[in-house]
């Protein structure tokens, strides 16, 4: 029989024709767009890029919690440190880029999110599917034949089973058709279905993701984190003119801050000395402090690295610890210029610090001391000063002294632990007229030229605290509770479907097929389908022979 002459592979075929793609336009364009970006792959793709992002935080300071680590980096790599600056590196949290991957992922997960609780609640509404006509093709599959029992007897039975094992059930009435091996016969079914707690744990888990965003942006935009180093006996006031750094979020009112002051009373730091491979190691740090909310009573409390201070909403952590040694300076007639305990900051495991005082007034002339503090000082080969143990037990000053425009009248910020030089002369220290200043305890140096005198009245400690507000972190915790919670879920409730099917046999007996499909891997399916039948038989008072 031949073709019609219309038919389409009778017409002549243009080899050279080139494919003709449909034209999307933009809102072709935008649709596709938008999803590509609500895939979840797109969204675990985000997820990981946002992990890769974080890891330059972690490898180079950052000026919201470590503004001085920051400034000695630049001073440490005076090349490539504006160059990461240019990147972003030391503000990556907040970020162009870092806040680009957030903001993408905030929008895939809704759109991924959304669309599939829709789904989830319409298939939430609908009735268990139809049962389908040949059972024995499922992967699990159990048949038994009962005598003295009605199908529909036999169907209620196990109508009451699957329902008491929390499945929905539906009824399905299946007449005779087919042809050949394809027949079926008149049946009554059950149709049963559970485990969508399983996509209701995967939805918590996604909005529980997206709950953790909420809460890290409005935390971030509304907190605060402000850094502090204070000494022994000294107090700080929460305010801002007391902080040494303070990095604010985007939506930050100073009014928020809670007044309360904290006074550092004692700090003890406890080190290894009975393993001899591990001499000088920190075992504890304690910072015990005096604490008063305005209006209340002062309190005695302690702060340790892994026990942060909890006071009027905000959290108060211990960063870091160091020694500031206590300098007097007099002009040439003994009267006293300077007199204070300066914060030296450590530059190596055995606290070897590094500190600066600067002298703008009460000598003949401006004058900058940078001094080297070793808690235990030992000498090398060479003749220079080290520290061999943390704790003080031998402490040694040496100050090098620099006359000369100190540059505070410029009115540029300069730091407290760095001194310029470049418009300054050498009077003591190395490649200078005189060799540096070394001081012991309560010994008195006379500066070189007839400036005065130095002496060294003692040490105290000082610690590095950081004060930090979250007004979300109690939503951060629950949602991420409730993140892990919809994990569990997910993992560990099978969704699957199961089947009765009842037929009326010639012979006056009765045939129950049951038989089980999961969606997904489902290694508990077969020994579901027959501890089914089991309930089955013993729902009817049958026993096995």
């Amino acid at each position: 029989m031949s073709r019609p002459s219309d038919h389409i592979d009778s017409k002549p075929v243009d080899v050279d024709a080139k494919i003709m793609n449909p034209n999307l336009g933009v809102v072709g364009w935008l649709r596709w767009f938008w999803r590509q970006l609500t895939s979840m792959r797109t969204a675990l793709l985000l997820l990981l890029l946002l992990a890769i992002a974080a890891v330059p935080g972690s490898l180079v300071p950052q000026r919201s919690s470590d503004p001085n680590g920051v400034s000695q980096y630049f001073v440490d790599h005076k090349d490539t440190a504006p160059i990461l600056d240019q990147f972003q590196m030391f503000d990556v949290y907040s970020s162009a880029w870092f806040s680009a991957i957030y903001l993408l992922l905030f929008v895939s997960l809704i759109g991924c999110v959304l669309p599939r609780t829709k789904h989830h609640i319409e298939a939430l509404r609908a009735q268990p599917p139809v049962t389908p006509a040949n059972l024995v093709r499922l992967p699990a599959y159990a048949k038994l034949t009962i005598s003295g029992k009605s199908a529909e007897e036999v169907l209620e039975a196990a109508r009451k089973v699957l329902k008491s094992d929390r499945y929905r059930v539906a009824r399905y009435d299946r007449a005779a058709g087919g042809k050949g091996k394809l027949k079926t016969e008149a049946a009554i079914t059950v149709s049963a279905e559970r485990g969508y707690m399983r996509e209701t744990g995967n939805l918590i888990f996604h909005f529980a993701l997206v709950g953790v965003l909420i809460a890290v942006g409005f935390g971030g935009g509304f907190g605060f984190a402000g850094q502090r180093a204070f000494y022994e006996g000294q107090a700080f006031t929460n305010s801002l003119i007391a902080f040494d750094s303070f990095n604010p979020g985007r939506f930050f009112n100073s009014a928020s801050l809670p007044p309360y002051t904290i006074q550092l009373d004692k700090f003890t730091a406890v080190y290894e000395e009975q393993n001899s491979n591990a001499i000088g190691q920190p075992v504890d740090f304690t910072a015990e402090v005096t604490t008063q909310i305005k209006g209340e009573e002062p309190q005695k409390q302690t702060i340790k690295v892994n026990e942060p201070l909890r006071i009027a909403g905000t959290d108060v952590y211990l960063l870091g610890h160091g020694y500031a040694p206590t300098v007097t300076v007099r002009d040439p007639e003994g009267n006293v210029v300077f007199t204070d305990s300066v914060n030296f900051l450590p530059q190596d495991m055995n606290l070897t610090s590094l500190g600066v005082i600067k002298l703008p007034d009460g000598l003949a002339e401006q004058v900058g001391l940078i001094g080297f503090f070793y808690p235990t000082v030992s000498a090398g080969h060479s003749g220079a000063f080290f520290s061999m143990y943390p704790d003080l037990i031998d402490p040694r000053l040496t100050l090098d002294v620099y006359s000369g425009d100190l540059g505070v009248d410029e009115g540029i910020p300069r730091s407290v632990y760095a001194l310029d030089t470049e418009d300054m002369t050498k009077l003591a220290g190395r490649k200078a007229p005189q060799k540096s200043l070394e001081f012991k305890i309560g010994d008195t140096v006379e500066l070189p030229n007839g400036l005065g005198t130095v002496t060294f009245d003692g040490v105290k400690r000082f610690v590095s605290l950081e004060i930090h507000r979250d007004p979300t972190q109690g939503w951060v915790l629950f949602f991420s509770l409730a993140a892990l919670g919809g994990l569990l879920i997910s993992l560990f409730i099978p969704r699957r479907r199961m089947w009765v099917s009842v037929t009326e046999n010639s012979d006056g007996s009765v045939t129950a097929e049951c038989a089980g499909l999961a969606r997904g891997d489902d290694p508990t399916l077969e020994g579901a389908v027959a501890a089914l039948k089991d309930k089955l038989e013993r729902a009817l008072g049958l026993t096995r022979d």
